[in-house]
């Protein structure tokens, strides 16, 4: 096969798979319609893809917030403009890093396991035998899962803000020398009540499109057990293209 032919396999690859995930994300907004969450499922999942991410996503922004003040504790220093410091911080971390690595922490974790969940249910043939039974697994197993994650997201973020803050303030005053006054004095000046709600609009969007990418991957496995994995790898690789590409979109709309 030639490189112009393996280009254009790649490329209608690439357009199978979104037009796939397409298709399922309108049967996920027309099931929004009509929802009928399972009460038990939906508890369960909300715990699941919660209360269990709090530690990493906890640890993951504490040191987002330090590594952010380390990488301009030396312009600081250097300029001795101190009193931007929470500014920098605060912008930069409510509107994109927060997200961004809450998003990709989450698609790794909670996404890998929707996806794997899923994809073992379809090859063994549970979702078939769903669909015997009248249920909707679209109703049953994915729009719980979605809900719960673009929920979670959503307070994660805002978990993970106040970590990114704490670890921020420490690094600040150990590394630099920044008294947390004149540190939490900067930030709550100059970031603003739309900094962080840009920042938990655009989590709330990963949030919905990790649940989408996951739950699309996971009921459209094929090939057995080897196509569990393969379906793993793609959803974690779709999702953390997607949160970039969506990010960059968001960013544009809510300047």
């Amino acid at each position: 096969m030639g490189l112009v032919a393996r280009v254009g396999a790649w490329f209608l690859g690439i357009a199978a798979v979104v037009g796939q995930l397409t298709l399922f994300a309108g049967q996920v907004a027309r099931a929004t319609l009509r929802p009928r969450l399972d009460g038990l499922e939906t508890w369960h999942n909300l715990y699941r893809v919660g209360v269990k991410s709090l530690p990493i996503v906890a640890v993951t922004a504490l040191f987002a917030g330090a590594i952010t003040v380390v990488q301009v504790g030396a312009y600081v220093v250097k300029l001795r403009a101190y009193e931007v410091v929470g500014w920098g911080f605060g912008f930069s971390v409510f509107r994109e890093i927060g997200p961004l690595l809450i998003g990709l922490m989450f698609s790794g974790r909670v996404g890998a396991n929707n996806t794997a969940e899923l994809g073992t249910m379809t090859v063994t043939e549970q979702v078939d035998a769903l669909r015997a039974l009248a249920i909707d697994p679209i109703d049953y197993l994915v729009m719980p899962r979605v809900f719960a994650m673009l929920v979670m997201m959503a307070a994660l973020t805002v978990i993970g803000d106040v970590a990114a803050i704490v670890g921020g303030v420490a690094t600040a005053y150990g590394l630099i020398g920044v008294d947390p006054y004149v540190f939490w004095n900067s930030f709550t000046e100059y970031v603003a009540l739309a900094d962080f709600l840009n920042g938990l609009a655009k989590s709330t969007v990963f949030g919905l499109l990790i649940g989408v990418v996951s739950c699309g991957f996971g009921l459209n496995v094929r090939g057995g057990a080897p196509g569990v994995g393969r379906a793993v790898n793609a959803s974690v690789v779709a999702s953390a293209v997607g949160i970039f590409v969506v990010d960059y979109f968001l960013t544009w709309l809510l300047q």
